[in-house]
């Protein structure tokens, strides 16, 4: 089979390669060239393209270079920008895997005449008796990252290879080691890749984006503190929201941007019974009735019920789902991505953006 590996630089994707050549395919690594800009974390940055070159210098196979900027920029740093600016807090991880890492890479496979692309993520994908694909949970729980690779529907899975998924990190690392992949040892790339470690999300979103102060409010209405950008504040923070310490703990539990207004209250007010999820993809078929929701990438998962007809009158759009909790969860910022599992916590159902 003729594979277009996504090479980020890192140690999974290096022995992704490797695997996929004992494997007997026909391997051609690729690294996206994604931000422009600044970047001295992330998967962004030259050292990481000049690793993965000479990574696939070492497996012996074709390196590329594709140019993906402009859909970068489009489908990820500027709705990144303007959902701050609506007082949304958006995932870039996710939504650059959805447009740029899966869609744009699967379109370019195709054009190219590859079979699949293939990348390190540690996810597995499966089958069904009747042939249906499913997407799991990596072997390694501690590494797993089925959350961020929820939005690979059918089409997708068909022809998409996770090499690493069935392998623990370790093992990863004891593989790449053996090998004398230059990689072995590097650190994992945890930061999003335009966000600088100096300058950090205030320096980036303030050369974007004119801040806003604002009032922090209690449930009554009453004045309690001030933020100097109601920008730069999501749902749930304890922190950085201008109030006196040594009192009880108070957390953000809405964010106005229009009134410039962030409310706080105790952690019972940060609980909600059920939050809508628009724009679902879903693995295969669409579910209703019990599921597992995990609404962050290495949270833990809680029961809930889904409902995929049954969504308020304001919303019309396809794909809304409404989520019931089986117990009252914290509330979930707008823009986090929401991820359904089976009841056995390993497969995944399909995913959203929480409204």
């Amino acid at each position: 089979m003729k594979v277009l590996l996504a090479m980020s630089g890192g140690v999974d994707s290096s022995v992704a390669g490797a695997l996929l050549l004992d494997a007997g395919h026909d391997v051609v690594g690729v690294t996206m060239k994604l931000w422009g800009g600044d970047s001295d974390t992330g998967c962004c940055s030259v050292s990481d393209v000049d690793d993965a070159r000479r990574v696939a210098q070492q497996l012996d196979i074709d390196h590329l270079v594709f140019n993906f900027g402009d859909d970068f920029d489009r489908h990820v740093v500027d709705p990144y920008v303007r959902d701050h600016a609506l007082g949304v807090t958006p995932n870039p991880c996710i939504e650059c895997n959805r447009h740029v890492k899966f869609d744009r890479l699967l379109k370019r496979a195709d054009q190219l005449g590859f079979d699949a692309v293939a990348t390190g993520h540690h996810a597995r994908i499966g089958r069904t008796a009747d042939g249906r694909y499913t997407l799991e949970r990596g072997a390694d729980a501690a590494k797993d990252q089925s959350y961020v690779v929820h939005m690979l529907d059918q089409d997708a899975l068909a022809r998409t290879m996770f090499p690493v998924g069935s392998i623990d990190k370790s093992e990863v690392r004891r593989m790449a080691a053996d090998r004398g992949l230059r990689t072995a040892s590097k650190p994992d790339s945890q930061d999003v890749c335009f966000i600088t470690s100096t300058g950090g999300r205030e320096t980036f979103l303030g050369d974007r984006i004119q801040f806003r102060p604002g009032r922090v409010v209690d449930g009554d209405g009453v004045e309690v503190g001030r933020v100097e950008s109601v920008e730069m504040v999501t749902i749930g923070q304890r922190r950085g929201i201008g109030l006196p310490g040594g009192g009880p703990k108070r957390y953000v539990v809405d964010v106005d941007v229009p009134s410039a207004t962030v409310t706080v209250g105790d952690e019972q007010a940060l609980l909600d019974t059920e939050v809508r999820v628009a724009d679902v993809v879903w693995t295969d078929v669409p579910h209703d009735g019990p599921v597992l929701v995990q609404a962050s990438a290495h949270g833990a998962t809680h029961p809930a019920d889904v409902t995929v007809s049954d969504v308020t009158d304001d919303v019309t759009d396809d794909g809304v789902v409404r989520v019931r909790w089986h117990r009252p969860q914290r509330r979930i910022a707008p823009g986090q991505s929401i991820v359904f599992y089976d009841g056995t916590d390993t497969r995944v159902l399909g995913g959203g953006i929480a409204v």
